[in-house]
Order: structure tokens, then C-alpha cells, then sequence
């Protein structure tokens, strides 16, 4: 990959600004876990993979800065920390699934000194850092054998190396796919309000010499009922027992279409954002932001003063829409409890 999007520098973390992106390639570079977690609720840093590394890094800075004589005053703070951190962003499941496996760790250590504990969780966010990049590989090697050759391939948001700590989830497919020697296009919906689709998945393709086509939100079914995409594959936030999926908004509607015109939808997506423990999608938690996001467009209003506004961030695609789900232990179709169950080592 020619950019980073997060990485653990010299006991800081670095971030590369997506809100700046494509017109700018900045990285910032954070020291506390508040100034994380300002981050992710600001959509520096998005993509539930991503969100889920940039937690654990999170939870390392506050058990760095933490000053306690005591390992009851030094938990007790980190619990905030994760309090905090945990509250940015409800849907993505991987945010919470990366506190979780951070606190883990430091209970685990409670009898050691509280600098083993720290140098401990240290080690853990960079774990799961790497971790996730060879994660989001064996997504792409699974997903690829599905990309039949001369594939136009539709992708929705951004779930690309911007949204993980690398490679990609539903782009590591269109990726592996690309370097297996398929001749393959995609088309990037622009994914309105936040435009993750014109600005992130464009630029992320153009860089990897993917042919890319950038397409409006409502253009798609146009397009699928010409015979002009072959698959759809999109990423994930958090999939129930069921197989349910929370995605950016907009991502139901494209399940609709391609499944009314005959066409392959996949879902790319790593175990850890697979939440078992609700029996379908109507139990996820569904984000609402804020009205400007609508409203307006890098600052420019689009939309008449006062304008009653409705913004979710995700909706839910029920699993008779997907055809399959591509993780990085295999691919799930038909049955999605007993598959998912089975993928996620249950």
C-alpha cells in the first residue's frame, strides 16, 4: 500500500485524515486517547476494522498516561477510558470487540506491575493492528474466487485498506481478485452524505490501477438492469446470528436492486465484526449524526435553512438479499447461523 491509515509511531498513533482526502494526504498524530476518540467520532478514522484497531491503540495511550498508585485507581481509570472510547460510534461492533479484547489483556495481568500492564496493552494494539491486515488478505484470497474473469464489480461506501489497518475487506476482493490476473473494472457509488465512495474508494482504486468508474448513489439500478454489473460486494459493521447486516445506508437498497436483477451480493467482513449475540438485525444499534452532514457539503449548504432532516448512518440488508459472507476463515452461504457459528470458531 502506498498510504498508511493507521499505525502505532513512536508512542503515538497516526492516522491518516480522511476527511481531507482525496484533495489532501495529511496524517495526524495523536497522544492521548481522548484526542482518539475525538478521531473516530469525527470520521478521521471509519470503517468498523479500522475503528476497532484505533480503539485498542486508544485504550494503550489512557493505560499510558494513567497516573495511579494503586492497580484498584489505575483500572478504575482505565474502565473510563473505555467508556469513553466505547462511546463514539454504537454500530460498529468491531469497536467494542477491540475494548473487550483490550481489557481482557489487562485483567489477565492484574497481579503484575502496572508497567508490565501498560507495556502489555502496548503490545496487544499493535497485535491487533497486524492482525488485522493478514485478516483482511485471507478475505480478499476467499472473496477473489468469486470474481468471475471480466467481472464489472459494483461496490458500495468505502470498505478498503481506509477502512482496515491495510488491505481491505470488500476492496481486499476486488484487490486479490485484481492480483490473481483478472481482468476486472468496479464501479464506486459516490455513497452520500459523507461521499466515502468518491472520495476514499475512487482514490484508494486509482492508486492500485483498478480500472474504477464513479457513479452516483442513484445510478445503480440503472446500470444493473443494462447488464452492466456483474457482482456487488460490500463490506460490514456488525452481522447478527442470522446473517443480517448493518452497512452504510444505502447499502439495503443496492441489495434490492442487484437481487431484483439476478445479481451476486456479497458481504466482505472479518470475524470479529459478527455479533452472535443478536438473533437478527433488528436488534443492532442504528447511528443517527448530525443534520449538517445532509444539509450541506464541505461547508456549503445544498438544502433550505431549517429543513427538517433525518440521517442515519447505517441500515440493516436482511440475509435473503445476500448471496454469501465472505470472512477470513470462509465463505458462509445458505444456512448463516450454523455458517457463522462455524467460521467464528463455535
Amino acid at each position: 500500500m502506498s498510504f498508511r491509515t493507521i499505525e502505532w509511531l513512536d508512542d503515538t498513533v497516526v492516522m491518516i485524515d480522511q476527511t481531507r482526502l482525496p484533495a489532501e494526504e495529511v496524517y495526524n498524530s495523536y497522544d492521548d486517547f481522548q484526542s482518539v476518540a475525538d478521531a473516530i467520532r469525527g470520521m478521521v478514522i471509519r470503517g468498523a476494522p479500522a475503528i476497532g484497531v484505533a480503539a485498542a491503540m486508544g485504550v494503550a495511550l489512557g493505560a499510558h498516561s494513567i497516573i495511579a498508585d494503586t492497580h484498584e485507581s489505575f483500572f478504575r481509570q482505565l474502565d473510563n477510558v473505555c467508556d469513553v472510547l466505547g462511546r463514539t460510534r454504537p454500530t460498529a461492533v468491531n469497536l467494542f470487540w477491540g475494548l473487550t479484547r483490550m481489557k481482557g489483556v489487562a485483567e489477565g495481568l492484574r497481579g503484575e506491575s502496572l508497567d508490565t500492564i501498560r507495556a502489555a496493552l502496548k503490545r496487544e494494539a499493535i497485535r491487533i493492528e497486524q492482525e488485522d491486515q493478514t485478516i483482511c488478505r485471507n478475505i480478499g484470497k476467499w472473496g477473489a474466487t468469486l470474481i468471475p474473469e471480466g467481472a464489472t464489480v459494483l461496490t458500495h461506501c468505502n470498505a478498503g485498506g481506509l477502512a482496515t489497518a491495510g488491505y481491505g475487506t470488500a476492496l481486499g476482493v476486488i484487490r486479490a481478485a485484481h492480483e490473481a490476473g483478472k481482468k476486472i473494472q468496479v464501479f464506486a457509488d459516490e455513497t452520500r452524505p459523507w461521499l466515502q465512495g468518491a472520495r476514499l474508494t475512487a482514490w484508494e482504486l486509482m492508486k492500485a490501477g483498478i480500472p474504477t468508474t464513479l457513479i452516483s448513489d442513484n445510478m445503480a439500478g440503472f446500470f444493473m438492469s443494462r447488464g452492466e454489473i456483474t457482482c456487488c460486494v460490500v463490506g460490514a459493521d456488525r452481522i447478527a446470528a442470522n446473517g443480517d447486516t448493518a452497512n452504510k445506508i444505502g447499502t439495503y437498497s443496492v441489495a434490492v436492486l442487484a437481487k431484483e436483477n439476478n445479481i451476486p451480493f456479497y458481504v466482505a467482513a472479518p470475524v470479529s465484526t459478527l455479533d452472535l449475540t443478536l438473533a437478527d438485525g433488528s436488534q443492532i444499534p442504528i447511528e443517527e449524526r448530525p443534520s449538517h452532514e445532509v444539509t450541506h457539503i464541505k461547508g456549503i449548504a445544498i438544502g433550505p435553512e431549517g429543513v427538517r432532516v433525518r440521517n442515519p448512518s447505517f441500515d440493516v440488508t436482511s440475509a435473503r438479499y445476500i448471496t454469501a459472507i465472505i470472512t477470513e476463515n470462509g465463505i458462509v452461504t445458505g444456512d448463516y447461523r450454523s455458517g457463522l457459528r462455524k467460521v467464528a470458531g463455535g
